[in-house]
């Protein structure tokens, strides 16, 4: 079945042109360059994988609780429009949710691929492009794995949020090579990590949480890329231009905010789009969902240098100032351990059930010699 019968609004378009611009950059030194950036190339071509066979894509999920989300998780709830919907709309509901979050991830993880692609384009250093044509075979994975869950679990799709959209767009529009870093590596992909495990620490369901701990691992990666990266560039920008970029994570991040209300969803279920924006707002559950998804922003835009009164001052207008000193390095190694103990366990309990049947093959063999 095509996507486009699948999606709960038709796309204004079939597809999606953003007019490009700046230069494509060689560089003829071949040598080593930076240890660090390396090291990662190195561990970005160890750590490739293949989603068709490491996911267990034959567990069955119930598209109606597909994440195990409790209904405090929804904006509606607690609202008199909840409170008139019958079981079953209540149950459709959670496959909107899940299908509109869902369907946000992918259509992200499409723009990684190609910002991921204008990066080896466009970056100076011989080591950012090694490492970055990596990234680009996981972005393609993690697009691929994505689409598959909601075609095949969850047979519904939603066009991609505005906001994202925006985003997007001005990422890939500007002409200054460090921009799709900083878009991308810093502010999507940060956002999408810290939305990610959320969702597998609060699932109990095996194939989500599969999903996104495998997929956690390689944004992992991606956000150390794009900290050691800017990191070493922003120390030579002036003033001006370090305010430059500080406005542009600004407006990233308001867009950021303003991109987690799924009023959408809201508006498919027959709420006027001013009443769910304040549905969205009011959401005890969701603000703080909202909040803690800027932990692996904030503290990524300090540690790169892009910490201006401006950009603390607009942090503290979105309540999100103090995660500034969070450990970034402590959480990538968690992600990295979380998706380590999931294969370990998967496949420890695959062998236990393999050892189990090898051994009822046994007596089943010998109780039947016995017999004749």
């Amino acid at each position: 079945m095509s996507t486009h019968d699948l999606y709960a609004k038709a796309p204004d378009a079939p597809g999606w042109q953003v007019p490009a611009t700046g230069a494509a950059r060689f560089t003829w030194d071949y040598d080593d360059g930076r240890d660090r950036l390396l090291a990662l190339y190195q561990k970005g071509k160890d750590k490739q994988w293949d989603g068709a066979r490491r996911i267990d894509w034959d567990q069955d999920v119930d598209p109606y609780d597909a994440l195990g989300l409790p209904d405090e998780a929804l904006a509606l709830h607690g609202t008199p429009h909840w409170d008139r919907l019958a079981p079953r709309d209540r149950a459709e509901l959670h496959r909107h949710v899940a299908s509109w979050q869902f369907s946000q991830f992918l259509h992200g993880e499409q723009g990684a691929m190609i910002c991921a692609a204008r990066i080896v384009e466009s970056a100076p250093d011989l080591d950012a492009k090694f490492y970055s044509a990596t990234q680009v075979m996981d972005e393609a994975r993690h697009a691929e794995i994505y689409a598959r869950f909601l075609h095949d679990k969850l047979g519904l799709v939603y066009p991609v949020n505005d906001n994202l959209q925006t985003l997007l767009g001005d990422t890939l529009r500007d002409s200054r090579w460090d921009l799709p870093y900083l878009g991308m590596q810093v502010l999507i992909e940060g956002l999408a990590l810290a939305a990610f495990g959320m969702l597998r620490d609060v699932t109990d369901k095996p194939l989500p949480q599969q999903i996104l701990a495998y997929v956690m691992q390689d944004e992992a990666r991606h956000v150390a890329f794009g900290r050691m990266a800017l990191r070493d560039y922003y120390r030579q920008l002036t003033d001006a231009e370090r305010r430059e970029r500080e406005d542009f994570v600004i407006e990233g991040c308001y867009l950021m905010r303003d991109r987690l209300k799924g009023a959408e969803v809201l508006e498919n279920f027959g709420i006027p789009p001013r009443l769910a924006d304040t549905y969205s707002e009011q959401s005890a559950y969701l603000r703080l969902f909202r909040k803690l998804l800027f932990s692996r922003i904030v503290p990524c835009v300090k540690d790169i240098g892009l910490w201006g009164e401006r950009l603390q001052r607009a942090y503290l207008d979105l309540g999100v100032l103090d995660l500034g000193d969070a450990s970034l390095d402590a959480l990538m190694t968690q992600d990295e351990e979380i998706a380590e103990r999931l294969d370990a366990s998967r496949f420890a309990a695959e062998e236990a059930a393999r050892r189990a049947e090898v051994t009822a093959t046994i007596t089943t063999a010998a109780t039947g010699e016995t017999g004749s």
